[in-house]
């Protein structure tokens, strides 16, 4: 799903290019994502993409990004293991 949005200053990366952003650079840490559900939202502040359990009986979770909304840049990001 392509979903692109528009700010003032222009296009933004779409949902897609964020989420490739943002799993890239979590598999070099985690190497399989299979056991996490993805949520990914464009807020004010740029894209969140939040890597969560599946099961809620493990130990640990996944990754936290913040995208630039219009550079792709990650802007902050967080492990839990």
């Amino acid at each position: 799903m392509a979903i692109t949005a528009l700010s003032q200053a222009g296009k933004t990366i779409s949902c897609d290019e964020a989420l490739k952003i943002a799993r890239t650079d979590a598999e070099r840490v985690y190497r399989n994502l299979s056991p996490y559900r993805i949520s990914v939202v464009l807020e004010s502040d740029g894209w969140q993409v939040d890597y969560v359990l599946k099961d809620a009986a493990l130990q640990g979770g996944g990754p936290h990004y913040l995208i630039d909304e219009q550079t792709g840049d990650i802007l902050s990001k967080r492990y839990e293991q």
